[in-house]
Formats: structure tokens, sequence, C-alpha cells
């Protein structure tokens, strides 16, 4: 008997508590944003610019809610597979303290007074099973907790396809609003009309960015009214204009050793990308090696260069106010099975797409660093 609660005694100094962490908490809050932004949806107006702000907040709370629903579901996933790691690995221990349980309950309660070394030994045993038995049902109480636990995160992924699938196809609908009502938009102020023709030459007859950048003031067919907006005291402080990561800084090679002078941005797919400050937009289309191009200029002189883009929005000419929608970034969301599978396997946000942003002062690129708070 006392080698069997000596055997319960070292099994709880070997076993310690999991910590509690209340990881479902980021998932409930994920799937409420993703509620608001349902909601954003069918309370949008029809004014133009009512409806394309609203529309952009929308599905700025859809990429939000989903982004936080599949970090809520990683972080359920670890701990899911954190706790099935540490219950197998403490079967074999828990199968000796239940055997020793058992033992005890099985044992006759005279028995259990009696001890071979006589009065003195029943004594200590008795001590020995007062100090033990308070441990003994605490390890219960704390595994019982974990089993619950994992029994909960275990519904939370099942429960999470639902919120997923109405998330994803509420992000889907609301980008596709949006770019309809971005591509229509008539309402803008303009600061000059382009002259097609000459913006097709330039496009045709320049080899490099420097030249174009340096050639996109003969596209200008008239200066129609002096507005100007100037970002310039707000140097080092602008919000990057997509949801993402840079992976590349300004000059850094990549994989075939080209430089830059720009830096790269990771994106999901098919994340909303807004205008960083009020500028006017100096071009917009396909350019040499960048694929789809947008041009702004948020101060005279500056301008900011944006490449990647699978959709763009608004004319050469136009001036957009801050956080307006400018594009969309190419790719195709993962659906629920391929989401659901990545977080059980700790993946994080998958940021498939990649956003080239440049920034030019005069004729001469500048690290893109001094104007955005990239906060790496």
């Amino acid at each position: 008997m006392r080698r069997l609660l000596a055997a319960g005694a070292a099994v709880l100094l070997t076993l310690p508590a999991l910590a509690e962490v209340d990881t479902a908490a980021a998932a409930r809050d994920a799937a409420e944003r993703l509620a608001a932004a349902g909601e954003r949806l069918a309370g949008a107006g029809e004014g133009a610019t009512e409806r394309i702000e609203a529309l952009s907040e929308t599905v700025r709370a859809y990429e939000e809610g989903l982004t936080a629903l599949r970090e809520g579901l990683r972080r359920v996933a670890i701990r899911q597979q954190s706790l099935e790691a540490e219950l197998a690995g403490q079967e074999e221990d828990l199968s000796e303290l239940l055997a020793t349980l058992q033992t005890m309950a099985r044992a006759p309660a005279p028995m259990l007074l009696l001890h071979p070394n006589g009065p003195l030994g029943t004594a200590r045993g008795g001590l020995l099973a007062a100090d033990v038995a308070p441990a003994i049902q605490a390890r219960v109480d704390a595994l019982k907790e974990d089993l619950q636990e994992l029994s909960e995160l275990r519904a939370l992924q099942d429960s999470a396809a639902g919120t997923l699938a109405e998330g994803l196809e509420g992000a889907q609908e609301a980008r596709a609003a949006l770019a309809e009502a971005a591509q229509n938009r008539e309402d803008l102020p303009r600061r000059f009309t382009e002259d097609p023709v000459r913006t097709a030459l330039l496009v045709a007859s320049t080899e490099t960015l420097d030249a174009f950048a340096g050639g996109l003031a003969e596209t200008v067919d008239r200066e129609l009214r002096n507005i100007i907006p100037d970002a310039t005291q707000r140097k080092g402080t602008l919000r990057l204009p997509v949801e993402g990561r840079v992976i590349r800084g300004a000059g850094e090679a990549d994989a075939s050793g080209v430089q830059r002078p720009g830096i790269i941005v990771a994106t999901p797919p098919r994340a909303l990308v807004t205008s960083p400050a009020a500028a006017t937009i100096r071009f917009r289309g396909p350019l040499l090696d960048y694929g789809n191009v947008l041009i702004l200029e948020p101060a005279p002189d500056v301008l900011m260069i944006f490449a990647g883009l699978a959709e763009s929005f608004g004319e050469a000419g136009q001036v957009v106010p801050e956080g307006a929608p400018i594009g969309l970034m190419g790719g195709e969301t993962p659906g629920v099975d391929a989401i659901l599978t990545e977080t059980r396997a700790g993946g994080g946000a998958n940021r498939s797409e990649t956003l080239y942003l440049e920034v030019r002062e005069g004729q001469a690129p500048v690290d893109p660093a001094g104007w955005f708070d990239i906060g790496q």
C-alpha cells in the first residue's frame, strides 16, 4: 500500500497542470465582426460616395473578421494539438495512477488501516494517504478541465465551417459590389483631363519606370483646377495601403538577384487596396513588367506607384480621398475546407499575393519607409 501511495505521489509531481488559455475568444470575436460586416453590407446606401465608403468599410470588416477567425482557429488548433499531445504523453502515468486508485478502492476498509510493520507503519501510511489524497483529487479535477476544454475546442472547430462560409461569401459579394461602384464613380473632383493618345505613346515608347515617371506630365490634356493634395507633413506616419506584411525592403534583391527601390508587401488574396492619403491619380493601366499599375500623386512632385493589382479603380486626373478604394489584389480566396485544413496544420494567414510599392520624390526613388509606418 505504501508503495502504491508513493507511486501516486510521484505521478502528481511529474504531471503539472496545464495552463489555462482562452483560445476560443479570438474566434468568437471574429464571428461578431463578420456579423457586423454583413449588417454593413445590407445597409450600404445608394448614393455613390456613401455607398463606396460603406462598401469599403464592409470589405475591411470582412477582411479583419476573416483574418481574426483564421488566427483564432490557428490558436485553437495549436491548443488542441498541445492538449492531445500532453494527454497522450501522460497516458502511462495516468494508467498507473488509475491502477493505484482502483487498488485502493478494491481493498476492504479494515485492510487499509493495517500495515506489515505494525501500528507505527499504519500511522505513517495514514499520514501519507492524507497528504496525497488532496493532490490526487486536484489532479483529477485538472484532468477533467483539460478533457472538457479539448471537447469544447473540437466543437468550436466543427462549428467554424458555417461561420467561415458565410464570411467568405459576404466578402466576395462586398468586393464585387465595391468594384462595380468604384469603376462607375463620377463624383470625384478632377485636377486635369488626360490625353489618352499621349499616354498610349508614352507607355509604348518607355523602357524604364524612371522614364515613364518623368514623362507623365506629357499625358495631361488640360489643367482644370488647382487641387493639389499635400501629404508631406504626414511622412513616416501613413498606413500601408493594404492589409499585409512587408517581406522585402527597398533595395533588397529578390530570388533572381533583381533589386528595386520599392518594397514588397505580401497580402491575402483579393485584399482591398486603398489610397494612403488624399491624392491625384496620375496613371492607371498595364506598364512594362510591373503588371497592372496605378500611380498616385499625394504631394507636388511626389509619386506613389502601386504594381501587382488584379483590378484598379479610378481615372487619371481624379482626386481620391484618403482611404478610397483604388484596387483589389488577385488570387483565389481558399475555400472553407482549405482554411480549416491550414489552421489545423498550424498555418497562419494565407498571404499568397504581392504588392509592389515605390515612392518617388522629384525624379528619384526614395525608401518608402520614410513615408509609411511599416512597423516591422
